[in-house]
């Protein structure tokens, strides 16, 4: 009786760690409830629940016993696809019993260390290429480009940087958006630039919370409603201060 409520414990922690890394990595909440449901039955716990939010998970089995319910925190949220990919491949391995609980665990406890993003400098590079390509969309001038291109890496950097010194996410998107419209200003007034409103729009692009908006409209769909209103919240706080920091700016000039 006690290994069987060890092993119980066991697949309750695979899970647990399943739907920790996946919410980390920006899934969304349906999404990782499924997986840590789907990761028991296959584990032979017929009776599973978990429940989702942003900032935690609750997770307990049906037994014949008393029910086992755990809880879990979740401090720091970012964007990894890849990682919610590999954590649904572990899973599709596990369902094909694969894996043991201690394997699993193991590949999973693994995946949680690693760090599967870009360097910071290729991020950089990356959010300036899109800067600049967003104001070509938006119907900006050639000329532009180059303007375009430093002051939306330039923007993406001071958000990184900043969010490290000032761990309040709004405050360093202010920050940021308050750099690119300082930045943008000066090309266009030095002649470097035409368009400022373009180069703006442009530059702001890599900070808009695309993931996040889509996520939340997705949670309300599937029926999720308070992680759906949570991370709807949040965009628009994002949203929110990218615009107060230009607002700023235009104020000031």
């Amino acid at each position: 009786m006690e290994a069987k409520m060890i092993r119980r414990y066991d697949i309750m922690e695979v899970c647990l760690l399943a739907g920790k890394i996946m919410l980390q990595s920006g899934a969304e909440t349906y999404r990782v409830e499924d997986t840590m449901m789907r990761i028991a039955a296959s584990y032979g716990i017929k009776e599973s629940h978990s429940y989702v939010t942003p900032t935690g998970i609750i997770f307990s089995i049906e037994t014949d016993e008393p029910t086992k319910t755990k809880l879990i925190r979740i401090n720091e949220r970012s964007t990894d696809l890849e990682k919610v990919t590999l954590v649904n491949g572990i899973s599709r391995k596990i369902s094909e019993g694969l894996y043991s609980i201690e394997e699993a665990y193991s590949e999973l406890e693994e995946l949680e260390k690693s760090d599967h993003s870009y360097s910071f400098l290729v991020q950089v590079f990356a959010a300036s290429i899109a800067s600049g390509c967003f104001l070509i969309m938006f119907l900006g001038r050639w000329d532009d480009f180059i303007p375009a291109f430093i002051t939306g890496g330039a923007g993406y950097m001071s958000v990184v940087y900043l969010h490290r010194f000032v761990p309040i996410k709004f405050f360093a998107e202010f920050l940021a958006s308050f750099i690119i419209g300082i930045l943008s200003f000066v090309f266009v007034h030095f002649g470097a630039g035409q368009e400022l409103d373009k180069i703006i729009i442009g530059s702001v692009m890599p900070l808009v919370p695309g993931l996040l908006i889509t996520n939340a409209v997705r949670d309300l769909m599937a029926g999720h409603l308070v992680s759906g209103l949570s991370k709807g919240a949040e965009a628009f706080l994002t949203a929110f201060a990218i615009g107060t920091g230009i607002a700023v700016v235009f104020t000031i000039i």
